[in-house]
């Protein structure tokens, strides 16, 4: 049972990870990449559809790391999984505290009402998100090694 629940933990985490990872070094370089307002566009969008999903991501990926937690106290790898859940405490109050505010900005944007400085906005939450998917990254390296 405990098998399973590293293993569940471990897909939904990684699959979190490939998500983040694919927004920050694929998708916002091909709207960056697009002419006129699409990046505009695109960003608003993708800050309203994944700003929807994300947080029930990051919380399920804490939850079900701390449930391994405890359920494996004990066990030689509950250090690795104690440490993952740490980091990913860590991701959702960078979250929280540096890429929400930025992003419920952001997704209300058109090229009619966006401020001047939009683009430098942008460039400072993909700093932070940079940031944020290491963080992650490091979490989730942990988790398989938490398994062998």
């Amino acid at each position: 049972m405990l098998n399973a629940l590293g293993v569940i933990t471990t897909v939904v985490v990684g699959l979190m990870v490939g998500v983040e990872f694919s927004v920050a070094f694929v998708i916002n370089r091909i709207l960056d990449a697009l002419p006129d307002d699409s990046a505009l566009r695109g960003r608003a969008h993708g800050g309203r559809m994944l700003g929807a999903v994300m947080p029930v991501w990051y919380i399920t990926s804490l939850v079900l790391t701390a449930i391994w937690a405890i359920a494996g106290w004990g066990d030689p790898g509950t250090g690795l999984v104690i440490t993952a859940a740490a980091l990913l405490i860590v991701s959702v109050i960078m979250s929280i505290l540096l890429l929400v505010p930025i992003n419920n900005q952001g997704k209300t944007w058109t090229p009619d009402n966006r401020p001047d400085d939009w683009k430098q906005q942008m460039n400072r939450w993909d700093r932070f998100h940079y940031v944020r998917v290491a963080v992650i990254i490091a979490a989730f390296t942990l988790l398989p090694a938490a398994l062998a």
